[in-house]
């Protein structure tokens, strides 16, 4: 509202003209989205004890997590009110992009906070079932999907890093890569969040990375500099990663070991399915794997650590999955694995954004 509000008034002084550039508008949208998170969630701590919205015990998680139960979930939900209000009030919302990525927050963070009830309400971490949950996931990248090509017009053909001249046309093919990735990625954070603060960190150094990307996708002369996919309005898909940016940092204030609140599935599936979304939308659909690569060797665990006990009847890979319940049945305490794999999410993203050059 900011910007609709403010930028048509620089026909009458010429520093309104700031409120244009998508640069100015994203510094300012990852700082509103902090100071709103680190005022919301205070309050919303106290609601959610209140309402007993806390942890419940879960059956697969190791028994030092037992001292987290009745720590409050649903952190999620501030996270998503200071990302949507902040975008109303800095992005221009004339661009399609932008919707899209709001429809995403609410249909995957009403999957999440489905599954969040049902676990606060029956116990014993019993939320949605797999079906149910993966579904809804299902049918709602289908609709971001069908948004995307059909409404926002948006290219189906393909790009690979380091191969600048190879862009296949994937036709309706891009329907699937959609739902696989937006999916995907909305998984993988979910399986993360399982200590404090270890999902809301690479999920910042994420959207960071993203933030960049968005910004060069969208600059015509920057994009055809570094031979990457020119993807009109974009650009204004910075705000948003601004915003999600500014979120995480004033959530994982609050989420840092030892945690006042945990995301939740209503955090954690939306803020994944975010960053799908945005990977596609500035097509580094390939680089997610990079730049999310911590997320997809959790994922990847548990997936080696579940056919492998089939396939053996009963051996495991793992003590225990997510990887990082393996570390701490090893005796890493907390802090180390969370920084550690910090640490590892840093080293991914710098990797993937130094790729941009390799073409």
């Amino acid at each position: 509202m900011i910007y609709h509000l403010l930028y048509p008034l620089h026909k009458y002084w010429i520093g309104f003209n700031v409120f244009r550039y998508i640069t100015f508008r994203t510094a300012y949208a990852i700082l509103t989205a902090l100071f709103l998170s680190l005022i919301l969630i205070p309050s919303f701590i106290q609601f959610l004890i209140n309402k007993n919205w806390i942890k419940t015990e879960k059956p697969y998680e190791p028994q030092t997590h037992n001292g987290k139960i009745g720590t409050p979930t649903m952190g999620g939900i501030p996270v998503l009110i200071s990302v949507i209000v902040t975008v109303f009030l800095w992005a221009n919302l004339q661009n399609i992009y932008i919707w899209i990525l709001v429809f995403t927050s609410i249909f995957f963070g009403f999957i999440g906070f489905l599954d969040d009830y049902q676990k606060i309400k029956r116990g014993r971490g019993k939320g949605l079932s797999a079906k149910q949950k993966f579904g809804l996931q299902v049918l709602f990248s289908a609709i971001i999907a069908i948004l995307l090509i059909k409404i926002a017009g948006y290219s189906t053909r393909f790009y690979f890093p380091f191969l600048k001249s190879f862009t296949p046309e994937l036709g309706g093919f891009y329907y699937i890569l959609i739902i696989l990735v937006v999916v995907g990625a909305s998984n993988a954070v979910n399986l993360t969040d399982g200590l404090d603060g270890l999902a809301a960190g690479p999920l910042s150094i994420s959207f960071g990375s993203y933030l960049l990307l968005a910004y060069m996708a969208g600059h015509f002369k920057i994009a055809r500099y570094l031979q990457i996919a020119w993807v009109p309005g974009a650009g204004e898909v910075s705000v948003f990663c601004g915003a999600l940016l500014g979120a995480c940092l004033g959530f994982l204030w609050y989420n840092a070991y030892p945690a006042e609140i945990f995301m939740g599935d209503v955090g954690s599936l939306s803020l994944g399915a975010l960053l799908g979304a945005i990977a596609v939308i500035v097509k580094q659909e390939i680089l997610l794997l990079l730049i999310g690569g911590l997320f997809v060797i959790e994922a990847l665990s548990v997936i080696l650590q579940v056919a492998y006990f089939k396939m053996t009847g009963g051996k495991r890979i793992f003590k225990m999955s997510p990887l990082h319940h393996h570390f701490e049945l090893k005796g890493w305490s907390e802090p180390k694995i969370i920084v550690r794999f910090w640490i590892i999410g840093i080293i991914l993203a710098l990797t993937a954004l130094s790729t941009l050059k390799l073409r």
